[in-house]
């Protein structure tokens, strides 16, 4: 059992700070990291954020790129006088990689195989100082914009309107992005990060790519395959699903919105919110349904629906996943979920609330005209549409 780290503060030397890199990479806890490293958990928290997260892994020289074993072969050939195309063919690369190798680096006569490697490795040697650094205009338009709050897409899709015959005022998003949180590009005050909307210090990826991989559901039928008709909300039955998450991401409540009447219904999931439990909980609640009212189901990438073949068996209703980062595609569902926060605040324990409760919440929010129904109530128009199945 791993006991907390209750030493004196201390500054952190090199070795620390890679072994901190290497453990985080590995998919240690910070907690875990803290312990074996001998620091504070806020002492990770604090290199991490100074650095602007972790850096890329330094990787070996990708097969795309000339190794210096084919540089000798254009060296030696080219002196010999053979075309461009002929060393190309015998190296299996394009001609246009061999000829723009060559011309990079002097020609035909002038080319060498070392000196070529060596330039090379230069040009691809990061980090580069930063374009915001190396160009005051366009650092200082990049400023102006944060300080009007503005989001870097929103400064670096302006830029081009403003500029549009000057290529030298043209940045990414990403790059500003990047320059506020690694400070080390000495580009924009650390400062202006509060000026973005989310105020973080660091980037904060959604997966690390091992564990995206390892998470992939199997046989996923995607958003684009889901009948037409679901699209125009004229037929009832089809549902968008999600949880909410309670604090620490140690409890959920499952969340069902049906998409032509907005009727809601809600499950608990006192065990956990795995695989297994989240489809044991929700054909328990999908069963109380008419078949006629059991047509689809909308869900996003989340790793709790990953035995969505199995409910589909058990159900007969059909699961269609939407695409990554899209919460959109699932918009009555997350209008509904972001009602619910009234009644489920985040980083609450969500496994308090009992059956009697979560209806109690249903019925009330199913019971608010709405709008979008000609104010209607959602439980009026559900109403319906059970009626209609009789």
């Amino acid at each position: 059992m791993e006991r907390e780290w209750t030493g004196n503060p201390r500054r952190l030397s090199h070795a620390d700070q890679a072994e901190i890199e290497r453990l985080i990479r590995d998919g240690e806890t910070y907690a875990a990291t803290a312990l074996r490293v001998g620091c504070s958990e806020k002492s990770i928290q604090r290199y991490l954020a100074s650095i602007g997260g972790l850096q890329s892994r330094g990787r070996p020289r990708s097969p795309r790129q000339l190794s210096r074993e084919e540089r000798e072969e254009i060296s030696r050939h080219a002196l010999r006088g053979e075309s461009m195309r002929a060393i190309a063919a015998r190296l299996e690369r394009a001609p246009s990689t061999i000829s723009r190798e060559v011309a990079l680096n002097g020609g035909r006569d002038a080319y060498r195989a070392w000196r070529a490697d060596r330039a090379a490795l230069e040009r691809g040697r990061r980090p580069k100082p930063s374009k915001l650094l190396l160009n005051a205009r366009l650092r200082c338009e990049v400023d102006r914009g944060l300080c009007e709050r503005w989001s870097p897409q929103q400064i670096a899709a302006r830029l081009v309107r403003e500029y549009p015959d000057d290529p030298s005022m043209r940045v990414s998003h990403e790059t500003i992005y990047k320059t506020l949180f690694v400070q080390a590009r000495e580009a924009l005050r650390k400062e202006l990060t509060k000026c973005l909307r989310s105020g973080r210090t660091q980037r904060h990826p959604h997966l690390r790519t091992e564990q995206a991989k390892r998470g992939r559901i199997q046989n996923m039928v995607m958003l684009s395959e889901r009948p037409p008709e679901v699209e125009d909300r004229a037929v009832p039955g089809h549902w968008e699903g999600d949880l909410i998450i309670g604090k620490g991401g140690r409890s959920a409540i499952g969340t069902l919105v049906e998409r032509s009447s907005r009727f809601l219904m809600l499950f608990g999931l006192p065990n956990g919110r795995s695989a297994e439990h989240v489809r044991v909980a929700l054909t328990r609640t999908i069963g109380k349904l008419p078949n006629e009212l059991r047509r689809t189901l909308t869900w996003d990438q989340g790793n709790e629906l990953a035995d969505h073949v199995r409910f589909t068996i058990d159900t007969k209703m059909q699961v269609f996943f939407c695409d990554p980062h899209s919460p959109w595609q699932r918009g009555s569902n997350e209008n509904t979920n972001g009602l619910l926060r009234q009644y489920f605040p985040s980083g609450t324990d969500l496994s308090v609330h009992g059956t009697a409760h979560l209806n109690a919440v249903a019925r009330q929010l199913n019971g608010r005209p709405r709008e979008t129904l000609g104010w209607l109530k959602p439980a009026e128009v559900f109403g319906q549409s059970v009626a209609t199945t009789d």
